[in-house]
């Protein structure tokens, strides 16, 4: 990747962030806020980078397709840093209100400084054959030009093929009546490709949701804030945390799911980064229980270490492979919350670059590490204990099937509860609900948040 010039355009970090999400697996999320505060950029350029960062990492898709069309070649015959200056010019012409000429001119500007002069004219010449075709026109050819339904609803929707399928499966799954399933996939992949906005959560027990903030329609702990709400986050003292509602109520299910005694003991098998294990250990604390909160990888668990440091001696963070619990804290616990490691395809409006990075070879490795951890949280379990498993997927492998799978496992052993009904009795609206009463799937264009499993079982 090159390095920035001395006063870098918006144009330009964009560009050399895409590179390093491409080159070296960096997570936009992560490395554009570093440098956009080195940079020092105006508020108003600062918003144009993110813009043209994350939306040419969520439409790359459909741009790849618009680009095979322009530049008369299969987009993998065009190398890749090139690929991703067309990507950035694409998504100015055909998603932005940026003038053609002044979209062209600024990436070529940019393609002279990053991958040299030489290949300037093959930028220049395919942005303009961009431009000359109207945006709404694009999608006709792209529609026209598509080998099957399914890869034009994947280009148009820009999402990768088998991911679609996935999620066609997941919402037929749901055997909701009179539901047109593809109008359906058709708002979620668009849910998936809109920018969500900041959510935020109040720990219970803390200050709570600050004065001028709008509440979420269904997390009591869960709002949104005008301005800058990482100020606040900041200035809270750690009782204020960025976090989807979906995964507040994920850990809220298991809280409801049955009155809080004191001296319960709850275990976090798989905490990092800690938002969850957060939303627990304040409600451990309100109850007089305690929790335990596990990650394998230092690092994160540092980042639990933070994230319940208003919390005190409620939390006590450890280290170690979830799959091993050791002999000392087989069944120990009250309560197990399981946010095992999935396909995060159920965040993909957070995290945008990940549904390229993704393949199907991918599920089956993780619902072989899913399984081991439901068993291992099933032996930590007291008897009549109760385990959350959530995914942040609605993938059928690691939600329904999963879940199938370990009940056959533990046949006598484990017992599924109505989540469903718990769920709704903790929230503060009626949550539009479909499928097996023992599951909850939420979804992003019905619910806002991301498209969280929870199935709530009590091993017997």
């Amino acid at each position: 990747m090159s390095d920035l010039p001395r006063t870098p355009s918006p144009r330009r970090i964009a560009y050399d962030v895409l590179s390093a999400v491409r080159e070296s697996d960096a997570y936009a999320n992560l490395l554009l806020p570093v440098r956009l505060e080195r940079s020092g950029l105006s508020s108003a350029d600062a918003a144009l980078a993110t813009e043209l960062t994350y939306g040419t990492l969520r439409m790359r898709g459909y741009y790849d397709a618009v680009i095979r069309i322009a530049a008369h070649r299969e987009i993998d015959q065009i190398e890749p840093a090139v690929r991703d200056l067309l990507r950035l010019g694409a998504h100015q012409l055909l998603s932005m209100r940026v003038p053609s000429h002044a979209a062209v001119n600024e990436t070529v500007t940019v393609a002279a400084q990053a991958i040299g002069r030489d290949r300037v004219g093959f930028v220049n010449g395919v942005l303009r054959g961009i431009a000359r075709t109207k945006p709404e026109k694009w999608r006709e050819r792209v529609l026209a030009d598509a080998g099957s339904r399914d890869e034009a609803i994947a280009e148009l929707g820009s999402h990768p093929v088998w991911i679609v399928r996935a999620l066609r499966q997941a919402l037929t799954a749901e055997r909701r009546p009179r539901t047109d399933v593809e109008a359906e996939l058709e708002a979620l992949l668009e849910a998936d490709n809109t920018a969500p906005r900041v959510n935020l959560v109040a720990l219970p027990g803390g200050p709570g949701v600050p004065d001028g903030a709008e509440p979420d329609p269904y997390s009591p702990y869960g709002f949104t804030m005008p301005g800058d709400p990482f100020r606040l986050v900041r200035d809270s003292g750690g009782w204020v945390r960025v976090q989807d509602e979906g995964s507040q109520l994920a850990a809220l299910a298991l809280v409801a799911a049955r009155p809080v005694r004191a001296g319960e003991r709850w275990l976090d098998l798989c905490a990092g980064p800690g938002g969850k294990a957060a939303v627990l250990g304040a409600e451990a604390l309100r109850g007089g229980a305690r929790l335990v909160a596990n990650e394998i990888v230092p690092a994160r668990a540092g980042l639990v270490r933070n994230a319940v440091t208003p919390l005190g001696d409620a939390v006590e963070v450890v280290e170690g492979d979830g799959r091993g619990i050791p002999a000392e804290h087989a069944g120990q616990f009250d309560r197990v919350l399981l946010d095992a490691p999935c396909t995060g395809l159920g965040a993909l409006r957070r995290r945008p670059e990940s549904r390229w990075r993704k393949q199907p070879r991918d599920v089956a490795e993780l619902e072989r590490l899913q399984a081991s951890l439901i068993d291992a949280a099933v032996e930590a379990l007291r008897p009549g204990g109760i385990l959350a498993y959530v995914t942040c997927s609605p993938h059928l492998g690691e939600t329904r099937i999963a879940v199938a799978e370990a009940l056959k496992r533990h046949p006598g052993v484990l017992e599924e509860l109505p989540t469903q009904e718990i769920l709704q009795g903790a929230v503060k609206q009626p949550l539009d609900l479909a499928g097996d009463p023992a599951q909850v799937q939420l979804w992003p264009h019905r619910h806002n948040t991301d498209a969280m499993f929870i199935a709530l079982l009590r091993k017997a």
